[in-house]
């Protein structure tokens, strides 16, 4: 009698896109997330191969679910742009994120902000910036070969890999780009289009204003016999 050989069943590995929990605990921590991550959208909007997110999971291990972790925002050079459900980073050329921001609310414990360093230490975050709004307090770690290594000074420091400038004011965090532009709330990006576009109209307008003085003038110079095709 000949034995059949049942094939083994291979078993699906679940990486969920959701914990059920919400993306920020107040409104000041959700809106310091959106103008970070925002903003630095813009900044890098025309490189097709730096992927930012926010309140994305990261899942850096194939096979383990359960070792995730979801930065307020993180940026990833040498990913394309695109949608994701989550960073499975083993389908990213096994790229980790490079820089990752985690903005504090009044419930965040010491044990879960710990347990998110030694996570990002451990699987190759280059960056880590802390901020509290409600202190106005920032922090930031440079990875250094298996550990970090805590920035001393971070009132005038610029991100290696972003390039931005961090400035501490006596009420609250300033953030620069390379190129003088202020990080803005999404209004204040509105309001500054707005200004653009009125003071664009108000000097076409001017324009037109002075065409039509120098219309007049022609006029009334031809009036007085005066040949204006050769002045």
């Amino acid at each position: 009698m000949v034995q059949q050989v049942t094939p083994e069943t291979t078993i699906e590995v679940i990486y969920p896109e959701s914990d059920g929990q919400p993306m920020a605990d107040n409104t000041e921590q959700f809106a310091w997330i959106v103008k970070i991550k925002e903003n630095l959208e813009i900044l890098f909007a025309s490189q097709s191969d730096v992927f930012i997110a926010g309140d994305l999971f990261w899942y850096p291990v194939k096979g383990s679910p359960n070792i995730k972790q979801a930065p307020d925002t993180m940026v990833i050079f040498g990913r394309p742009k695109g949608k994701r459900g989550s960073y499975l980073q083993w389908d990213e050329d096994n790229i980790p994120p490079q820089v990752v921001f985690e903005i504090l609310s009044p419930g965040n414990t010491l044990k879960e902000m710990t347990k998110k360093l030694q996570f990002y230490q451990r699987y190759g975050v280059e960056e880590y910036y802390i901020y509290d709004p409600a202190k106005n307090d920032l922090n930031g770690l440079l990875g250094s070969g298996d550990s970090f290594e805590v920035i001393e000074e971070m009132n005038g420091w610029v991100s290696p890999r972003l390039g931005i400038r961090f400035t501490l004011t006596p009420d609250t965090l300033e953030i620069v780009s390379p190129t003088g532009q202020k990080f803005l709330s999404p209004v204040e990006i509105d309001q500054l289009r707005e200004q653009e576009r009125q003071a664009k109209e108000a000097a076409l307008q001017e324009l037109e204003k002075e065409r039509d003085r120098y219309q007049e003038l022609l006029a009334k110079l031809k009036e007085k016999g005066i040949d204006t095709d050769n002045l």
